[in-house]
């Protein structure tokens, strides 16, 4: 399954629009914030998807039944860029296990390979898992962290939500995560560049929100 917010236009379109503004991503703060509140509309659209059982409440007037999240996902970015993206999933699902990945391209001349030098999760097993990174470019960062992961248990379905994804590495996903996959974008982009940056995109999230790196 492949959802595509921008598709429809709503006000997430005017958020996208800011954060590939280059003018207005000079403001840092403002960048983080409408990749968070990106990050909640999104949250909410993957949680249609998830499973409900009905639980009884008693209001001040009478009991009844509402439907509620039959168990809470676990929650894992990649870092850094992942960061204010995973606090929009945090602030809906807030009883939510979350996982940290830390991968990174290593470019050698025209040779390009993802390193993989940290990972944090619980046991997976059985587990609806979001993976929460804003660029799916190549698609090789999440496949390669996805693997990373299943060491720590083979879950029952993973939800991949980006800001900005390539049909390239849309397919590069279908194809190397071999459980139920569902992938959640808010943009879904024209392609790759020669250097695999994503086009028209929107640049480097990372630096974007915190700063150039070494």
């Amino acid at each position: 399954m492949l959802f595509v917010l921008n598709q429809n236009p709503s006000v997430a379109s005017d958020f996208i629009r800011q954060l590939r503004d280059s003018t207005i991503q000079k403001d840092r703060m403002r960048f983080r914030r409408n990749l968070e509140r990106i990050g909640q509309i999104l949250a909410y659209e993957v949680s249609k998807k998830l499973p409900y059982h009905s639980k009884p409440v008693q209001t001040p007037l009478q009991q009844t039944s509402v439907d509620s999240l039959r168990e809470q996902p676990v929650l894992i970015t990649i870092l850094r860029a992942g960061l204010p993206f995973y606090n929009g999933f945090a602030s809906f699902f807030d009883e939510a296990d979350s996982g940290f990945v830390g991968a990174y391209r290593n470019e050698d001349g025209n040779h390009m390979t993802i390193k993989l030098d940290y990972i944090a999760t619980g046991d997976l097993t059985g587990k609806t898992v979001i993976i929460i990174d804003p660029m799916l470019a190549t698609g090789r960062s999440i496949a390669d962290a996805y693997k990373a992961m299943a060491t720590h248990g083979t879950p029952a379905h993973v939800h991949v939500v980006s800001l900005v994804a390539t049909p390239q590495g849309v397919k590069h996903l279908q194809e190397h995560i071999p459980v139920p996959l569902s992938i959640w974008t808010a943009a879904l982009d024209e392609g790759l560049n020669e250097h695999n940056y994503i086009v028209p995109g929107l640049g480097d999230a990372g630096d974007l929100c915190f700063g150039e790196k070494m």
